[in-house]
């Protein structure tokens, strides 16, 4: 087995696996499962899946790696390195309010879809697993959505027998992420890491449509650069939560429930009475939805043709959308905005050779800068010393998504 391909060096993986031995030293004999879940990138479509557009993503290799074994009881033993040990009893699959906007909630919700699926019999749900973290929380790159596969990927070689596809994976995540933990989301992280490599997803359809791009930013001479700001947007939940509710407010105002069932000659024609029904910020979210649709289309035509001279054009109209449209860039009422100061620094930086934008979520975590590969080594130590060490990172796309092998 190549360890590489599960985020680790040989060593590493030796090393994971004493460790494992050291918290489950009860375990001696079973099968044991490897598994590895990658962050994301968000390419384009900021905030546009959970309205039903489009969006381009793609996994990248930062990984969530951990090692599994089934029990025969229903106590699943979560040991995240990093974290306070976790164990839930899974002979109930109900969401729990306590549990909200835990660990807990997301394996619980993961079970509970498996349980639905007809996956898992009830006195051999339990686990063991040690999982350990290249994704860090609050950074976006999803380190939600890697820990959901993570998990997810498991049941289905535990309970499932692998024969669940990503996407049917992908959404079990979403349904925990919503429903037991308590957060909205689109379907876009959940996805991306489900399936790999660099994606056009289209999510108007129920069944998303998801195809790869054959592109490669390295041979286009870019280099895809995410700089943590220092803020881990974790703490911006609401704000986050306020997005979707905004732009589904507007849709309920035109009949619809996603801003993908109306058209912007609609949203043209009662922008007067949106406006003074619920205020400016949902309109400006609504608006953002449809040029940042299109700049999806345009980017996704940009990188099949290889022209990456418009997709960074594009790229940059994204940001700015993001920015004063969609207003996920800054807290209001903050008076700090890490996220606005290192786009400042990076578009001095670039001056108009590569491209920034707001990353993911928004609101702290990340922004995702592409940088010409002859200036990735200045770019990084500069951003490096206004927001600290390792703020600059540079990334390569994973192409295989999730993934589980036994040991």
């Amino acid at each position: 087995m190549e360890a590489r391909k599960w985020g680790l060096s040989a060593q590493a993986l030796e090393d994971l696996q004493a460790r494992f031995d050291q918290a489950f030293p009860q375990d001696t004999g079973a099968r044991r499962l490897l598994v590895c879940a990658p962050g994301r990138s968000e390419i384009a479509g900021n905030h546009t899946d959970h309205e039903g557009g489009q969006v381009i993503a793609c996994a990248v290799d930062r990984y969530v790696t951990g090692i599994f074994l089934a029990r025969q009881d229903d106590l699943a033993q979560v040991r995240s390195e990093g974290y306070d040990p976790l164990t839930l009893d899974l002979s109930s699959l109900d969401p729990r309010e306590g549990e909200k906007n835990t660990t807990a909630a997301l394996v619980r919700g993961l079970a509970a879809g498996f349980a639905a699926a007809g996956c898992g019999q009830p006195g051999a749900r339990g686990f063991d697993c040690l999982i350990q973290s290249q994704v860090p929380a609050g950074s976006g790159l999803s380190s939600s959505a890697a820990f959901e596969l993570e998990v997810a990927q498991a049941l289905n070689a535990l309970w499932a027998q692998g024969s669940l596809d990503p996407l049917t994976l992908a959404r079990m995540s979403q349904a925990a992420e919503r429903d037991f933990f308590g957060k909205p989301c689109g379907l876009m992280d959940q996805a991306s890491v489900a399936v790999g490599g660099l994606a056009r997803m289209d999510f108007h359809e129920s069944q998303a449509k998801v195809a790869k791009l054959d592109a490669d930013f390295g041979k286009m001479g870019f280099a895809l650069v995410l700089v943590a700001v220092g803020a881990d947007h974790a703490a911006n939940t609401q704000d986050y939560a306020a997005v979707p509710q905004e732009m589904q407010a507007v849709a309920r105002r035109l009949g619809a429930e996603r801003l993908s069932d109306v058209t912007e000659e609609v949203l043209f024609d009662n922008l007067a009475s949106l406006r003074e029904a619920l205020g400016d910020r949902p309109v400006l979210r609504a608006l953002h939805y449809f040029r940042e649709d299109r700049f999806v289309d345009g980017r996704a035509l940009a990188l099949e043709a290889g022209d990456i001279r418009r997709f960074l054009k594009l790229t940059r109209a994204s940001g700015a959308s993001s920015a004063m449209y969609l207003q996920n860039v800054s807290v209001a009422g903050a008076s700090t905005q890490p996220a606005m100061v290192a786009l400042a620094l990076s578009e001095e930086l670039l001056l108009g050779s590569g491209a920034s934008r707001i990353h993911g979520g928004g609101f702290g975590g990340t922004i995702q800068a592409f940088v010409p590969l002859d200036r990735v080594e200045s770019y990084c130590r500069t951003m490096d010393k206004a927001l600290g060490a390792g703020a600059a990172q540079v990334y390569a796309v994973d192409h295989e998504g999730a993934r589980f092998t036994w040991l």
